[in-house]
Formats: C-alpha cells, sequence, structure tokens
C-alpha cells in the first residue's frame, strides 16, 4: 500500500523536494520531528545574528483563526460555496470547519466566534429539506443568544421566485437580533452566482481576519492531507453529447408526454453516480424570440437573435425584472407600476413578452441585455448508472405545457428536448454530483423507493447499479402517475427487474383509474406495517419529485406508519423519522 504524502500539494517545494522531505518526515518518530521543529526554529531565530549571541526565545506558533462555515443547501450551490469557503480560508491562516445544517447543534453556535452562512431559499421562501430542523430551532423562542460572535451571510436564490434569497435574509436578521455583530454585508445572488460570490467569500473572509496577523514567519499547514482533494471532483466545465435515444414513454392517448433521453459521450461518461444530476444547457423557443423581436422592432439583429436563443432567459418575470424595465426604458406608466405595489401579484404566470407588450417602450439590445439574465441551465435527475450502460447518461424530461392569461405557455428545457432534440443531435450539459443522495455504503442494506411520475429516474439508477454490483440487499418501489395503461413509466423494465431480482417489491397508484383518487402516500398507508420492518431492519428510505406537496405527503405518510404500527405518539412518531433524516437514512430530492 502507498503511503499518503504528508506535504500538501501547496507547500513552498518543488516536486523532488517535496519527495525528499516526505521521505524523510514520513521515516521519522514523534520525538525526531519535534526535536526538528524546535531546530529549525532555533535556526530562523538566529538568523543574522552575531555567532556569539544566543539564539533569542522563539514565540509559540499563534493559532489558526477558528470560522465555522454552514451551509442551508437543496441542490448543492450551497455546499460547494462553502466548500470554496473553507479552501481558501484555510490557505489564510484560518481554521474553517464546514457544517451542513442538517448536522448543526444549535448550542454549539454561541461559541463559535465567527461564522459564515450560505443559505438556499427553496420554493415560495422555503429552508432547504435537510436544513427545515435547525433552522426551526434557530428561529424558535429557545435559541440561544449569539454575543460576541461575528458573521456574514450570502444568501442564494432565484428571481423568478417572488420570496427571493428569503431563507438568506432571515437568517441574517435572525443573527443580528440574537447578539451576533455583523461583519460583512449580505449579498442576495441569482442563479448566475459565480462571479458574485467570489467576490463576496473574498470580503467576507477579509473582514472576518484577526485585527493582527500572525507574527514572524509562522505558516498554517493543513495535515489532512487529500481531505479536499480538488482532482477528484467531477469536472463542471460543459461538454456535448450526441442524443442516441429519444422516447416518448406515455401512450399516444395520455394528457402527458415524457421523454426518455439517451446521451452519449464521445470522450467517455464522466464520473457520475446514482442520484447525481445532470444539466442541460437549452435554447429558447425560436416563435417565443421572434415575438419578442418583433414586439420591440428589433426583428433585424441577427446577433441579439442568436443571444436571445440560447444565452439568455427570455421567460422569467421577476419584480427585478419589471423594476430593470423601468429603469432601462424610463418608462413612466412602467416606473408608476413598480411604485405601486402591484408587480408581485401581476407578474404570477407571465413572462417577458408579457411586460413589453403591457408597456411598448423603443428597446435596443443593450435594454434587453440589461432586464434579462443569463439563461441557467435545467438540471434533471439521471436515469442510468455507468455500470450498466457505460458512456451513456439517460434523463427523464416531462414536457411541460400550460396556458394562462390567454397565452400558451411552455417549460423553456424540457419542450426544447421534447419538439426540437431528435436522434443525432448535440447538447451542452455538464454533471452535477448529489452526495446527499446516494446509495447505502454496504450493498446489503435494504432500500425503499418513492418516485411518482419523473421522480422515478434516479431510482432507475439505483435499480441498474444494484444489479449490476449483484447487491444482496433488497429494493422496494412505490411509483404513481396519472393512467396505468398510458403513464407507467418504464412499465417492462420494473417487469424484468422483478424478474431477475434487482427488485423485490413494487407498489404502484394511479390517480386516475379510479373515482377516488389514490397517490404513492396511500400505498404508504396501506403498507404500513412492512414500511415500518423495513426501516427497523436498516433499511433506508429515499423520495424524489414534487417538493410542494407529494414530499411532504410521504413524509406524513410515514410518521403516521410509525404512530399506528408502532404506538407512538405523534410527537415520537415525528422524532422517529427526524432521527432517520440525522442518520442519512431519509434521503430527498426534491423540486
Amino acid at each position: 500500500m502507498s503511503r499518503q504524502a504528508l506535504l500538501p500539494r501547496t507547500a513552498p517545494f518543488g516536486d523532488q523536494e517535496r519527495a525528499h522531505l516526505d521521505a524523510a518526515l514520513g521515516a521519522a518518530t514523534p520525538i525526531q520531528r519535534a526535536w526538528l521543529t524546535g531546530f529549525l526554529a532555533g535556526l530562523d531565530a538566529a538568523s543574522g545574528q552575531p555567532a556569539a549571541a544566543a539564539p533569542a526565545p522563539t514565540a509559540p506558533p499563534k493559532a489558526a483563526e477558528p470560522l465555522t462555515i454552514l451551509f442551508a443547501s437543496e441542490s448543492g450551490n450551497s455546499e460547494k460555496l462553502a466548500g470554496d469557503v473553507s479552501k481558501i480560508a484555510r490557505k489564510q491562516g484560518f481554521k474553517p470547519k464546514v457544517v451542513d445544517f442538517a448536522d448543526l447543534v444549535l448550542a454549539t453556535l454561541p461559541k463559535a466566534g465567527k461564522v459564515i452562512a450560505i443559505a438556499a431559499t427553496w420554493g415560495e421562501g422555503e429552508p432547504p429539506a435537510r436544513a427545515v430542523r435547525a433552522y426551526g430551532e434557530l428561529m424558535g423562542d429557545a435559541a440561544p443568544r449569539l454575543d460576541g460572535v461575528q458573521f456574514g451571510v450570502l444568501a442564494l436564490g432565484d428571481t423568478s421566485y417572488a420570496e427571493f434569497c428569503a431563507i438568506g435574509k432571515a437568517l441574517d436578521a435572525r443573527f443580528e437580533a440574537l447578539g451576533a455583530q455583523r461583519a460583512y454585508d449580505r449579498a442576495d445572488l441569482d442563479l448566475d452566482f459565480d462571479k458574485p460570490a467570489a467576490d463576496w467569500i473574498k470580503g467576507a473572509l477579509k473582514a472576518l481576519a484577526p485585527a493582527e496577523a500572525p507574527s514572524g514567519n509562522v505558516v498554517a499547514v493543513d495535515f489532512r492531507a487529500g481531505s479536499e482533494d480538488e482532482d477528484a471532483e467531477v469536472s463542471r466545465d460543459p461538454v456535448v453529447v450526441e442524443v442516441i435515444d429519444h422516447v416518448n414513454l406515455n401512450s399516444s392517448r395520455s394528457d402527458k408526454e415524457t421523454i426518455h433521453l439517451a446521451l452519449e459521450f464521445e470522450d467517455g461518461a464522466p464520473a457520475y453516480e446514482p442520484g447525481d444530476s445532470l444539466e442541460i444547457f437549452p435554447e429558447n423557443d425560436p416563435q417565443l424570440v421572434d415575438e419578442i423581436l418583433r414586439a420591440t422592432g428589433l426583428s433585424g439583429d441577427e446577433g441579439l437573435r442568436k443571444a436571445l436563443l440560447a444565452e439568455r432567459d427570455i421567460t422569467t418575470l421577476s419584480p427585478t425584472t419589471v423594476e430593470r424595465f423601468a429603469k432601462a426604458t424610463g418608462h413612466a406608466d412602467a416606473q408608476k407600476f413598480v411604485e405601486s405595489g402591484e408587480v408581485k401579484a401581476w407578474i404570477e404566470g407571465r413572462h417577458l413578452i408579457d411586460l413589453i407588450e403591457r408597456f411598448p417602450a423603443e428597446l435596443t439590445a443593450e435594454h434587453l441585455n440589461t432586464v434579462t439574465r443569463p439563461l441557467p441551465p435545467r438540471a434533471y435527475s439521471i436515469a442510468s448508472s455507468r455500470k450498466e450502460v457505460g458512456d451513456e447518461v439517460h434523463l427523464t424530461i416531462a414536457a411541460v405545457r400550460y396556458e394562462t392569461h390567454g397565452r400558451a405557455r411552455s417549460g423553456v428545457a424540457s419542450v426544447h428536448v421534447a419538439d426540437r432534440i431528435k436522434n443525432g443531435a448535440k447538447l451542452r450539459v455538464r454533471v452535477k454530483p448529489n452526495k446527499h443522495f446516494r446509495l447505502p455504503s454496504d450493498p446489503a442494506t435494504d432500500i425503499i423507493m418513492v418516485g411518482p411520475g419523473t421522480g422515478v429516474a434516479p431510482f432507475r439508477a439505483f435499480v441498474q447499479e444494484r444489479r449490476a454490483t449483484e447487491a444482496p440487499g433488497r429494493s422496494w418501489l412505490f411509483f404513481g402517475d396519472r393512467h396505468f395503461t398510458h403513464d407507467f413509466l418504464y412499465q417492462l423494465e420494473w417487469q424484468d427487474a422483478l424478474e431477475d431480482g434487482s427488485l423485490a417489491k413494487i407498489d404502484v397508484a394511479f390517480s386516475r383509474d379510479q373515482p377516488e383518487k389514490i397517490y404513492v402516500q396511500d400505498r404508504i398507508d396501506q403498507n404500513a406495517a412492512e414500511v415500518v420492518a423495513w426501516l427497523d431492519g436498516g433499511a433506508h428510505f429515499y423520495v424524489c419529485g414534487d417538493a410542494k406537496n407529494m414530499a411532504k405527503d410521504v413524509r406524513a405518510a410515514v410518521v403516521r406508519a410509525f404512530e399506528s404500527v408502532k404506538g407512538l405518539s405523534s410527537a415520537d412518531a415525528e422524532a422517529h423519522v427526524a432521527s432517520l433524516e440525522r442518520a442519512k437514512r431519509y434521503q430527498q430530492d426534491v423540486y
């Protein structure tokens, strides 16, 4: 077995010097290392002194400044930024500790000293699912005082939602209300957060740095070699893939359209894992682009048309968009509208084209660039295992189509895939890891998977992975949709999985096949005793799909199962499910 290198690659030595030092230090005893420490410190202190002069006493090295980095993350962005803060902070002499809100013990906060909190807002102003418990405790009456704590908050959000960055704003205010001192002003960032986040991190670390820099030549060294090896991370650079399969999984009589998309990587599939997502860089609807160009009198600008197709978000309409529009155009009525307080209600269900038509104005390409934000990629759960499909990745994408305010609307990426992408087409994509939605490390562990509709995608990957690795653990799937005949996604594959044993059990709920609607949570109620037995036996429970209703209803069903089967009070049953969440045996990937 090769020995782990002691010196990090950032040490100020060449490769050969670092190898020699590693060899010497690796073989040294603790006493020998301590002697070398004192000897080198003495040499440094004696540098430049007369030969007869006694070495000056050396001061003990200054301890690195502790820094707690909290993150509340749903899609992984806050967690990634927390890791970035940790790496930068360590190089600047801090001793960083990254803490997931899911693991936060509130009683430790008053002693934290210095805190950076990075928080995403989920849905309509809600905390990420894993942060709900600690966030609730922090906002509660029993929260401890934070006198003496210095803090800074970085808020992530999406301006397409009315409650933009609500959780970050609430944390910022709560820290202050509990007596903490704001060391650096909060930043509220939209989806294109990379550059402003990097700037904020730089400023926050400078503000939180100790008043006096460490004296002498003391250098903070992290001996946890390899703990944050950047080479181990999946590349975040977009790559081009080819569409090799494009199939509508619903029948022709269904009122839904769900595309199974198989993509092939030319240079080999990146190291994605079951549970990860793939981000697609889509293009806007060409008809909508042309409609905007006609409404603004810019139809002849081909460069602008190209930018609006692939680079700018022309569907999102937020209060910020309206404010930018009023300022950029100087439209008096638009400005009055902003000041009226009616914007938040009016934008519901509307897009940029509605704003342009309501307030006609002479616009330029620069105006449109100012009003819109960059077109963000859309993430979809990966529905395949590399161990079974090789250099491919599969996605399960439901085409989003609806009508509001007399106008047909469509999902940017989903309808781009459904209508304008065919076999042989090229797409830009990148992997988005999700280490909080993973199969158990022990393949003998049983798993229960709840995934109605396209929420079944990651569980197709789970089943493929366990089949390919011959995992002995049992797998149980709860699937739901509207109609058995038209909407049973991957039906034949589930039947094959039951036959080969990679799926031990499947329970389905088709809501429109009978007078009363039946959902996956109803099937959990009906199987409460067996669900509890599996969980008591160590099974892991997974939920993927709609966050607004389904995920909450499923969790409530599991709580009810513990109540009814084990005779627990509602509070004790809730505590039991919360303990599963803390143990990472109840995991969600919801949207």
